[in-house]
């Protein structure tokens, strides 16, 4: 029984010992992972030797793709350069086949007011000589020799003088703004009333100004030669309220800087550049604040009539209530100034040369003032140069496609009557 249990012990012991001892695999895997310390220096050397070139070969691909995307990138102007170059040279074709079709096609209509129409704007007049000769656009034009001065009636302006309200008991039906004798109405009660205006082709706005004193010819005239003002540096400087563009100036090629006028301007009484004359037509303030127009005057004239502020540019539109006999004339942009036999100043503006808007002719703004009730009107300087200023911004689109420009003339509103002290 003894010999028995020893055995068993026996069998234990070594079972015990068999399960300390490492398997043959593990003993193995051991010696393989295992690194003598005297190889490890150099296994360090083959993985930094490794790691070197992979860093090596991976700023050599970078350098390679440099140049390929530098050559891309100037590939990709290239195309889009001669996109451009291509679309600008479809657009300058199919721009020249409209106007071959609007200057030789069958419509004589139509080719008379490609003509006008390019004839009236100063930058590119010169279009009308690629179709046509100088003797063909004289024709077209058909210009009538202008009438010497004719007398304005001033009989026919009848301005209302400032009376005292009522005293009494007040109605509640005879409140608020009534309409006038054209039915419009100054809803805020300054004055003003501003109105858009559409027609076939063209939209614009009216601007009406009750109180003719109020209205001036801004100019400054030390800045001659130097400088130009736009409408809302001129509204600014004679701290008025609106404004539009007014005479005409020198613009070779559409280059003007707009500090010279073109034709004579009268301010504050004063007549400067006589000797350049009127142009086409004469539209003046008196002292009384009556619109005087007229498609010549002299300086003589205009101290006999007591003018104090006058730009030229015309042509005149309506005189002593009948409306002028127009020229052929093209579609564009145009500013205009009339007068209502109750003495309420009318400034015209019409946009031009948009999709909304392409512009209007001379017959366009004498049947806009006559619908107005104008005695007295006159076409001013249009095309890029036509803005309006109300309320502290323009209230129609610039033309120019260089922006605002300077001009040497403007018509103005003023904050109140007669205030024009300098």
């Amino acid at each position: 029984m003894k010999q028995e249990e020893m055995s068993i012990e026996e069998l234990l012991a070594d079972v015990s010992d068999l399960l300390a001892e490492p398997s043959g695999e593990e003993t193995t895997a051991r010696d393989d992972t295992a690194q003598p310390p005297e190889e490890a220096p150099e296994k360090n050397r083959e993985k930094k030797k490794n790691k070197k070139n992979k860093k090596d070969k991976k700023d050599r691909e970078v350098q390679s793709e440099k140049p390929g995307g530098i050559r891309r990138f100037f590939g990709f102007v290239g195309r889009l350069l001669l996109f451009l170059v291509e679309t600008a040279l479809l657009l300058v074709i199919a721009l020249y086949g409209v106007m071959f079709v609007l200057a030789k096609g069958p419509s004589p209509t139509a080719r008379d007011l490609f003509v006008m129409s390019v004839r009236e704007t100063s930058a590119i007049g010169w279009v009308a000589n690629i179709f046509f000769t100088d003797e063909e656009i004289a024709k077209i034009e058909n210009r009538k020799e202008v009438e010497d001065y004719i007398e304005t009636d001033t009989s026919l302006i009848q301005i209302p003088k400032e009376t005292e309200p009522v005293q009494g008991e007040e109605n509640p039906e005879d409140q608020g703004p009534k309409p006038d004798a054209w039915g419009l109405i100054d809803e805020d009660g300054d004055g003003i009333i501003l109105e858009e205006v559409k027609g076939e082709g063209y939209s614009g706005y009216m601007m009406v100004v009750l109180d003719p004193s109020r209205v001036i010819v801004g100019s400054v005239p030390e800045s001659y030669g130097a400088r130009g003002y736009t409408v809302a540096d001129m509204v600014s400087k004679f701290d008025a309220v609106a404004g539009t563009n007014a005479g005409g100036f020198y613009d070779p090629d559409g280059q003007g800087n707009g500090s010279i006028p073109d034709t004579m301007v009268v301010f504050r009484g004063k007549v400067y550049y006589a000797g350049y004359g009127t142009r086409k037509g004469f539209v003046g303030i008196d002292s009384n604040h009556i619109l005087h127009v007229a498609n010549k005057i002299t300086e003589a004239e205009i101290k006999e009539k007591d003018i104090q502020y006058g730009v030229c540019f015309g042509p005149v539109l309506i005189s002593n209530g009948e409306p002028c006999e127009m020229d052929v004339s093209g579609v564009n942009p145009r500013t205009a100034i009339g007068q209502r036999s109750d003495g309420a100043i009318l400034m015209l503006v019409i946009d031009g040369r948009q999709v909304i808007s392409m512009g209007a002719t001379m017959q366009d703004l004498v049947d806009i003032m006559l619908d107005y009730g104008a005695v007295n009107a006159c076409n001013l300087d249009g095309g890029s140069s036509t803005l309006m200023w109300y309320d502290g911004d323009y209230v129609n689109n610039c033309a120019s496609v260089i922006g605002i420009r300077p001009v040497p003339t403007a018509i103005l509103v003023l904050k109140e009557g007669g205030n024009d002290n300098g």
